[in-house]
């Protein structure tokens, strides 16, 4: 075999390989002659067929069957011989293939690029120094009322809080609308649900009572007709009802399946989930800054088969979340370019990321591992069979190596990066604002 190597462009390479004929030739006459052996044509004895006629009915396909083999065969050894670590499946294309005659093929890939870290101890990092206080635990405890609320009919006039039952018609310049007529809707007030101002005309009105709203619609309104003119609705309120909450007391404990116990040990289990969803949440932050700062440190090419993989990856999932179960044969195909930047992200993370792992010759920590999978079962009702499942699968089980390895480069980033203490709130971590 005769192999060259060419760089086209970039991250592109191509090999040219030659495969002696008289290699192909030998190999095709060994399959021609386990043809004779096992074929049936009329006017032969089984396994007396001469391999003249074997070759005449089947000579050209077996030859293109060799072909292929061989390629792929000689593709693999060349990639060894030559050191050549390729991303993506390359494109073949065969240049000769005739008896007497030399095998040749092309062979155009990617290669992955060579990655240079920077010195990561320059890249700031902002850990979060906060735990669960009891006025956090107070507020879940409320938060968990308030999802438990039953509703009580009452004849005052509405207030922030309640819930209203309705009915409206919305007009535009003395027109109906789309979208602006509704019966018996429920509205909480308080959450800011509808159009700026249409709260503010119900809060006061009594049930059977009919008022007029007047808004005007926000210039950012997602009905292109609508933004930025005034309505009017006439509005209905068939009811009026009052939030009632339950007491936090052993009947409620249960709710949450906690059967003994009482208060305390539903605030001790309370407390334990916010704790490990506040780590989760900690430690995606610190990520999240990892990715961000060795993203925008270091220039990259990025070879386009990866990106493409990518895009793939992602377009698959967002069919999965926008189309339920819809086939995806009945849904339009998702244009590239809303996953491009995104692909190429991910894409120049994981070649970071894999050379923090490479450089460093980290290897998977089983504890870590088992710590993961027992930490993520801790949130269902039975975490001991979760963990069997996980433990059971190898598919599962080496996803959470994959992550596990993951976190251990990141903490490795950070053990080496200008880490500062910033002070936070529960709720800073767990509901941040906008900013």
């Amino acid at each position: 075999m005769q192999v060259s190597v060419e760089t086209t462009q970039g991250l592109e390479r191509r090999l040219t390989i030659t495969v002696p004929a008289e290699k192909v030739d030998t190999e095709i006459k060994n399959r021609l002659r386990h043809i004779a052996k096992t074929q049936r044509i009329d006017g032969f004895r089984p396994g007396k067929v001469p391999v003249s006629v074997i070759r005449k009915r089947y000579g050209i396909a077996v030859r293109n069957e060799v072909a292929a083999d061989m390629m792929q065969r000689n593709y693999v050894d060349a990639l060894v011989g030559e050191k050549i670590n390729p991303a993506g499946a390359p494109q073949i294309e065969q240049k000769t293939n005739l008896e007497g005659q030399d095998l040749e093929f092309v062979a155009t890939f990617e290669v992955y690029p060579e990655v240079a870290l920077k010195d990561l101890s320059t890249l700031p990092i902002d850990k979060p120094v906060v735990d669960v206080k009891d006025g956090d635990l107070d507020n879940m405890l409320e938060t968990l009322r308030k999802q438990h609320a039953t509703w009580k009919s009452v004849k005052r006039k509405s207030k922030k809080l309640d819930k209203v039952t309705m009915d409206f018609v919305g007009t535009v310049d003395g027109e109906e609308f789309d979208g602006g007529k509704a019966e018996d809707f429920e509205l909480e007030l308080g959450q800011d649900r509808m159009i700026p101002g249409f709260e503010k005309g119900i809060i006061g009105a009594k049930a059977g009572e009919e008022v007029t709203v007047e808004v005007t619609f926000p210039e950012d309104y997602h009905a292109e007709n609508l933004k930025g003119k005034p309505a009017v609705f006439a509005v209905k309120l068939n009811s009026v009802e009052q939030q009632v909450l339950p007491e936090i007391d052993d009947e409620f404990a249960t709710l949450f399946g906690v059967e003994e116990g009482g208060v305390d040990a539903l605030k001790t289990e309370v407390r334990k989930n916010m704790t490990r969803e506040l780590g989760q949440a900690v430690k995606g932050k610190i990520k999240e800054q990892v990715i961000k700062g060795i993203l925008a440190m270091h220039e990259l090419d990025l070879p386009r088969s990866l990106i493409d993989q990518e895009i793939e990856g992602l377009r698959k999932q967002a069919m999965q979340r926008f189309g339920g179960q819809a086939s995806p044969e009945n849904m339009p195909e998702l244009p590239k370019d809303l996953f491009e930047e995104q692909a190429k992200d991910r894409v120049k993370i994981g070649l970071l990321l894999g050379e923090v792992i490479k450089s460093n010759e980290l290897q998977v920590e089983d504890d870590r591992v088992t710590a993961l999978i027992e930490n993520m079962a801790s949130a269902y009702e039975n975490p001991e069979e979760v963990v069997q499942y996980y433990q059971s699968n190898n598919e599962l089980l080496q996803q959470m190596r994959n992550v596990a390895l993951e976190e251990q480069a990141i903490d490795l980033v950070v053990e080496n990066a200008a880490v500062s203490d910033a002070p936070a709130s529960f709720d800073d971590i767990m509901n941040p604002k906008d900013k």
